[in-house]
């Protein structure tokens, strides 16, 4: 079932694409006292640059998911606590000498971890859906993550990716089969076959 709800969501944020989509698709976060989530520590820079830059690429990449839902809706997020996979060390610790930058080493027992709420809004406001969730992901150097290979944050993307596709298959399905239709060649029109696909 999570093969199958990962191609339809790719299939949906492929047929999205469209500046008129991203303009009515949108996420909304609110990092509630960042200051006191678990773990956000940088390894080579200041803590406030590096948790901003931590947020926005997952603001960027919540909302490159929500492009699979229907248009018009808005998905809220309040966000308690963030734990990024592994744990940083003095470099020192690790046999890198004492002069090197400090280092995050990832092993399993350092699981990745995101407690949030969140609402599902339609375009007139009312809530479809609303839950408090406590993410974990306790197999996380396991699973494949082709897509997120040399992506920084790709423990977590992973984990959000499929939480949401659990979480919203229903919305994403029907948004894919609108979306089939509205793109369906009438049966008379005259089609070059190089154009297909």
């Amino acid at each position: 079932m999570m093969k199958i709800l990962s191609k339809l969501i790719i299939s949906a944020v492929t047929l999205g694409l469209s500046s008129q989509v991203v303009a009515q698709t949108e996420v909304e976060i609110e990092w509630d006292k960042p200051e006191k989530y678990r773990d956000v520590r940088p390894s080579n820079e200041s803590r406030k640059r590096f948790r901003e830059a931590t947020f926005q690429h997952i603001n960027e990449y919540m909302n490159k998911l929500a492009l699979a839902l229907p248009e018009n809706q808005t998905l809220l997020m309040k966000v308690s606590d963030l734990d990024l996979a592994g744990q940083v060390w003095p470099a020192s610790h690790v046999g890198l000498g004492h002069g090197a930058s400090d280092v995050r080493i990832v092993k399993n027992i350092d699981i990745p971890r995101i407690n949030f709420s969140y609402q599902l809004l339609n375009e007139s406001g009312q809530v479809l859906q609303e839950a408090e969730v406590k993410l974990k992901d306790m197999s996380f150097l396991d699973r494949s993550r082709r897509s997120f290979k040399s992506d920084s944050l790709r423990y977590e993307k992973s984990m959000l990716q499929r939480w949401f596709i659990k979480e919203f298959g229903t919305h994403i399905a029907k948004e894919i089969a609108n979306k089939e239709r509205a793109n369906k060649v009438p049966v008379n029109s005259t089609v070059s076959p190089r154009n297909i696909g």
